[in-house]
């Protein structure tokens, strides 16, 4: 992970390029301009010198992006390629919502790992704790984790963008551990076909403690990388729309809601357009039949003079 400064950088940036690409600013031009609103003192600058450079020979953002893998995740960089696909239905200007989105969600997980101690404790805070208690580094990175499959996940279901290609993606995020890499791409053979419900209980700890409430072996189970309170979640949600496991994930989880695509209403006006034109060749109509029955008077559209 980068420190904290890259990621809030990140996502100001995304938010300018997002507001001023609206208004026709050519991606070349753009990133010219903001790499000096950004904070010198980050390595952001840089890696925009180097996407100006390859943006000048591709032409495409999603390539420039992939050659700094040490720096854009390989999830950043999967969104914005989707983006740029001729056939896809991803635009630029959504992608680049979820990645300021995606972007302040890992500032807040970086800010927290900055605060912790040498024993292992969160700063106060970050310490909100139900229960009470205190939340340790490891209790912390689990949650994290659970809160970053949950937003990337449903932003691939959302907007269709194929789990294999997104999983296999996602599996290499720094933000994950060799756990959850391997079971992201296990999941990828049984996404579809399983209920996901179903997937999250059976590799949460609320499944691990009914396992051994009831005396089992838990040998070959797992691996277990959900707390108890997503696999409680999980179980409420089994043979129901997915749509509402996520939106319980995210109520609970407390990770941001997944931009979602503005649809415009243009029926609207539509209707009341077309009544016009109807209305002006009805008039057009009805003086062409008077001029070819030769009752087309020309006077009644004389403007009479002035007395005065």
């Amino acid at each position: 992970m980068l420190d904290n400064a890259e990621y809030v950088e990140q996502a100001y940036l995304f938010d300018l390029v997002r507001e001023r690409i609206a208004v026709g600013t050519p991606m070349q031009e753009l990133l010219a301009q903001l790499r000096h609103e950004l904070l010198a003192t980050t390595r952001l600058p840089m890696a925009i010198e180097y996407m100006l450079t390859e943006l000048r020979h591709s032409g495409l953002m999603g390539d420039a992006m992939s050659r700094l893998g040490h720096y854009f995740s390989s999830f950043q960089t999967f969104l914005i390629r989707e983006s740029e696909r001729e056939t896809g239905r991803f635009s630029i200007h959504l992608a680049l919502q979820v990645l300021q989105a995606d972007a302040k969600l890992r500032a807040d997980y970086t800010a927290r790992l900055e605060s912790i101690d040498t024993a292992g404790n969160l700063g106060e805070s970050f310490q909100v704790v139900p229960r009470g208690g205190v939340l340790t580094a490891d209790g912390m990175a689990q949650r994290a984790r659970s809160g970053f499959f949950f937003f990337q996940f449903e932003v691939l279901s959302r907007n269709r963008l194929g789990y294999d290609a997104g999983l296999t993606a996602m599996s290499s995020d720094p933000i994950y551990n060799a756990d959850w890499a391997k079971w992201l791409l296990n999941l990828r053979a049984n996404v579809g076909l399983v209920d996901l419900a179903d997937l999250l209980f059976l590799a949460s700890d609320e499944y691990r403690r009914r396992l051994s409430a009831e005396g089992l072996d838990l040998e070959g189970k797992g691996p277990f990388l959900f707390g108890e309170k997503e696999g409680r979640i999980a179980l409420a949600n089994r043979r129901k729309d997915p749509v509402y496991l996520f939106g319980a994930m995210q109520r609970h989880l407390g990770y941001p809601p997944v931009p979602r695509p503005v649809h415009v209403e243009t029926d609207r006006d539509t209707i009341p357009a077309m009544l016009r034109r109807i209305e002006r060749l009805e008039s057009r109509i009805k003086l062409m039949e008077q001029e070819q029955r030769q009752e087309f008077d020309l006077s009644k559209f004389y403007k009479k003079p002035d007395m005065d």
